[in-house]
């Protein structure tokens, strides 16, 4: 009765399951939250409703598809409910940190370990292509561990732009993915369907076994045209102590022609996978070097986090859900830091990875300060001039058509 006196939906009395932590992350229509509940700790992303009106069906498929999931290697459906301005999605809250972050843990990581680790992640995708379900945008940072145990094993987050075919014969033709990690037809809207998910597995494994991209344009247009030409470069430097199964595997993976891609079946099937011919050669520091970079640009994002959340709090209109300073991660500054000093640039054919600037862990001198405010600046540069490629390589494909 209370409910319906403000206005709220049936389903909000769940809410009062739940205390709200800390703030995990932010995207385009909301943030996800750490709770508790008498089950345990959950994940809650929350969508602010004014930023999906129009496009309400997004998260209605979303949580279709999250309750239809099933599998050890998917993060598991927990709940929903909704508030008169917000939609709440409660899943299980993985703990033992994302991909690379977890990898640079560890003593060693080789060559066996990275086949047993992508074998993980196919198995799941595989999963979804037998359920008629692209999930589009594969990448490290939605490959979660499940627990800090050692023996945790990997789940695949964020169905935020997952699709289920209607049929085999189904064309999704919307842009979806990260840049980076999404297929030519993609990038051209050409339309596509599940060989868009082993073009990214193809980028993943690539960077996995070596600490760089396989494709490295900053602007969209270079991009598409290196993505369609497929020439896959194996640099000898970081590549001679690979085996060649698993060049293999990457190249039946990263081809610009999506018939000419390895299905997840296939994939699976792999003798790479069975690491049987996989080398016992160490990936750590090329890995380490990768995450670096990973962490200077997490640094960025910590400060559109901050924007963000302060931008949320304006459109917030139940208190206990406003987030605050404390949302804001704690080791800001010194991932900024250790990120900067170790920051190396991405190598081309022949080159070495240079060093950058050091400085001490946990305090950012004003060199570095500066650094990361220009790449901000440029970050956002950056993102204004894709959006303006994109725009106008849209435009010329509309004219041609």
């Amino acid at each position: 009765m209370l409910n319906k006196l403000h206005g709220q939906p049936d389903s909000y009395d769940k809410k009062s399951r739940y205390r709200f932590g800390k703030t995990l992350g932010a995207g385009t229509y909301g943030i996800v939250r750490e709770a508790e509940c008498p089950e345990g700790k959950v994940a809650i992303k929350i969508i602010l409703k004014k930023n999906v009106k129009g496009n309400e069906q997004m998260v209605y498929d979303e949580l279709e598809l999250l309750q239809r999931l099933k599998h050890p290697h998917i993060v598991r459906f927990h709940d929903w409910f909704e508030s008169r301005d917000k939609y709440y999605i409660v899943t299980q809250l993985a703990t033992g940190g994302e991909l690379f972050d977890r990898i640079c843990d560890k003593g060693k990581f080789t060559e066996k370990d990275a086949a047993e680790t992508i074998r993980q992640v196919l198995d799941a995708v595989n999963y979804l292509h037998q359920n008629s379900v692209v999930h589009r945008d594969l990448k490290p940072e939605n490959l979660l561990y499940t627990t800090p145990d050692p023996s945790s094993s990997l789940v695949l987050a964020d169905f935020g732009i997952a699709k289920m075919l209607d049929s085999e014969t189904t064309v999704l033709t919307t842009m979806a993915g990260s840049f980076g990690y999404a297929a030519p037809e993609v990038m051209m809207k050409k339309g596509h369907g599940k060989p868009v998910d082993m073009w990214s597995m193809g980028v993943i494994t690539y960077t996995l076994l070596c600490g760089y991209s396989p494709f490295r344009s900053e602007s969209l247009q270079d991009l598409i045209e290196e993505c369609k030409a497929g020439r896959v470069i194996f640099h000898e430097r970081y590549w001679k102590d690979v085996s060649k199964d698993a060049k293999d595997f990457i190249n039946s993976l990263l081809q610009p022609n999506p018939d000419a891609r390895a299905t997840s079946q296939e994939a699976l099937n792999h003798v790479w996978l069975s690491g049987k011919n996989a080398t016992d050669h160490n990936l750590l520091p090329e890995i380490r070097a990768y995450v670096a970079k990973l962490r200077l640009r997490r640094g960025i994002e910590m400060v559109k986090l901050a924007n963000r959340i302060e931008a949320l709090k304006m459109q917030e209109d139940e208190s206990e859900d406003v987030p605050g300073e404390a949302d804001v991660p704690a080791n800001a500054r010194e991932a900024a830091g250790e990120a900067l000093s170790a920051r190396q640039d991405q190598p081309s054919a022949g080159e070495s990875k240079p060093t950058g600037m050091g400085l001490g862990k946990g305090r950012l001198s004003r060199a570095a300060k500066g650094a990361i405010f220009r790449e901000v600046v440029l970050a956002k540069v950056r993102e204004m001039k894709q959006q303006e490629e994109r725009e106008q390589f849209e435009k010329s494909a509309t004219m041609k058509k």
